[in-house]
């Protein structure tokens, strides 16, 4: 006969706080054995210095047998995941049968390098035993009830671990549930089941929800924003969302990816880079290494513009231990350090993002080319121009700007992370100016780019003070994702509310939005102000958005976009 269960009972604990960690960090890194060197200051100083971790994704086999992966893991970081060793075949693979080693290995490792530790992960359709997927409904919510109690319930009193990933990747990329044996058997319930066990297990621990390519906006990422926010809106604890970002060079990087974490961050939401890795096509080249380097530096980037983004994860960090070239032939050489443990460009690129100064670095970046406007408004114009590059990397823009066709002085009117600005609050019927040099972590500044003069409208396409801009974020074969569609009040005072207007093409229907509230009659859809966004000063900007399905080879997108006030 099964032995019964034995369920831990969560115990009130304090979580290691990051001005804890940023103290240890700066004072009290262990001595180590030598290792290759780095750099003059560790990632975790500078992460913590910024509010943020950095973690990797630890390996039990070196953890315990490498003394060079050992130096780096405790130097480097101040956050652990564990890769495999708390998944459910790795605690229980079979009914009631635990083991606990790996996971006892990684948390005291962190403990004793005073490390956070998040739990990966509790419910996933893959690396679950067998004994698990053929249960019945009742059985199998019983099972995963015990199996999170259990785990969860096992570490809640320890204050390294703070946090859990719950389930992960539910989604296919459509945006529909994955048909997995959980979905099968429960229904899509079986997610806002796992968060209250997961809650009654630890209540202190952050839960999470974490999936892969949903670092942009696309189907599969609103999905996942819909589900948060109803998870949410029945008082489901869902704590944070995290986007694993498993990139690769020769599929671009996702240049909405703040964008994407700020709009998950609005929903109250913690959001964190939880799987970072950006594999190359091999074998490697400098050119190949000074792309991944960049993608890297944007990656940190859209985390540190985004308050509500708590760190970065990196899935490993030597090359000697990746999952990538067994997964994706052809491709690897994904992580910061290579084979044998030596620091690659995207290594410094990560630290200088994070604020590190690569010694002797006068190098500055070249200057950014082909400076274009799009979609000007009364009230806005959007710039996009072609990337810098530079010997380590470019760690940002600033656009400059300057009043009428000619005079005057250029003043920066912003920053951005990638090749794509927006400027609001601008005066209708008014030109101007604008320029944009690029920068790198160790204050080194381009020249200037090209000038683009841009001329506002004088109220085209307004109605009642205000005007609306859409853009086609992204669009595939059955859809497309409209974001921003920016709201710009064009008047002289301040609006309390708006209302924009547009047409549907024939067969297309609204599947989310963001920001507005929508409303459809035929193929006209009215979008309200939300509560938190219907206030503009004058010259003021707000933005929402929204994701539409259409017939397949239908090209076609939403368009007539006009803008009332009350």
């Amino acid at each position: 006969m099964t032995p019964s269960r034995v369920r831990f009972r969560a115990t009130p604990r304090r979580l290691a706080s990051l001005a804890a960690l940023t103290l240890v960090s700066a004072l009290a890194v262990p001595v180590l054995s030598p290792s290759p060197a780095t750099a003059a200051t560790p990632l975790r100083t500078l992460a913590a210095a910024k509010g943020k971790f950095i973690g990797f994704a630890a390996a039990t086999s070196p953890l315990a047998g490498e003394a060079a992966y050992r130096t780096i893991a405790q130097t480097e970081f101040n956050q652990v995941t564990a890769e495999n060793a708390m998944k459910w075949e790795s605690t229980e693979p079979s009914d009631n049968n635990w083991t606990w080693s790996g996971a006892d290995q990684i948390v005291d490792f962190a403990v004793a390098n005073n490390q956070q530790v998040h739990g990966h992960t509790l419910v996933w359709h893959s690396q679950t035993p067998g004994w698990v997927q053929g249960l019945g409904a009742t059985a199998m919510r019983t099972a995963m009830q015990d199996h999170i109690a259990t785990v969860v319930g096992r570490y809640a009193s320890n204050p390294a671990v703070v946090s859990w990933d719950v389930v992960n990747e539910v989604f296919d990329e459509n945006g529909g549930f994955r048909t997995s044996f959980w979905y099968n058997t429960l229904g899509q319930g079986f997610i806002a089941d796992a968060f209250r066990y997961a809650r009654a297990a630890d209540p202190n621990a952050k839960l999470c929800i974490n999936d892969y390519n949903v670092e942009g906006i696309n189907a599969k990422s609103t999905a996942m924003y819909n589900l948060v926010q109803s998870l949410r809106a029945q008082n489901v604890p869902v704590d944070c969302v995290g986007f694993q970002s498993h990139l690769a060079t020769q599929y671009g990087f996702p240049s909405d990816m703040r964008q994407n974490l700020q709009r998950f961050a609005a929903l109250g939401v913690e959001v964190r880079i939880t799987e970072l890795d950006i594999r190359i096509q091999t074998p490697r080249t400098s050119a190949k290494d000074a792309t991944q380097a960049q993608y890297y530096t944007n990656a940190v980037n859209a985390c540190l513009e985004v308050t509500a983004c708590t760190g970065i994860t990196i899935w490993g960090f030597t090359d000697k231990y990746s999952w990538v070239p067994d997964t994706f032939p052809s491709e690897g050489a994904a992580l910061i350090y290579d084979e044998n443990y030596q620091a690659k460009p995207a290594y410094t690129a990560v630290h200088t993002a994070f604020g590190g100064s690569p010694t002797g670095d006068t190098q500055a970046p070249t200057a950014p080319s082909g400076l274009a406007s799009s979609g000007v408004t009364a009230g806005s114009v959007n710039l996009s121009w072609t990337a810098s590059t530079d010997n380590v990397a470019v760690s940002g823009y600033d656009i400059l700007r300057a009043p009428g066709a000619s005079g005057g002085s250029f003043t920066q009117v912003g920053t951005a992370a990638t090749t794509s600005f927006s400027s609001t609050g601008l005066s209708a019927g008014t030109t101007y100016r604008y320029q944009v040099r690029a920068r790198d972590a160790a204050g080194n500044v381009s020249a200037v780019s090209n000038t683009v003069t841009v001329t506002t409208t004088t109220g085209g396409g307004t109605g009642g003070g205000c005007t609306a801009a859409a853009t086609v974020q992204t669009q595939w074969q059955t859809g497309y994702v409209i974001e921003p569609v920016r709201v710009t009040n064009s008047g002289t005072s301040a609006i309390s509310g708006w209302t924009v207007t547009f047409t549907l093409p024939a067969g297309h229907t609204i599947t989310g939005s963001w920001n507005a509230t929508l409303t459809t009659s035929g193929q006209t859809v009215t979008a309200r102000n939300a509560a938190h966004n219907g206030n503009l000063g004058a010259g003021g900007s707000t933005a929402f958005g929204f994701q539409v399905s259409r017939p397949s080879g239908n090209t076609s997108t939403a368009s007539g976009f006009t803008c009332a006030t009350p």
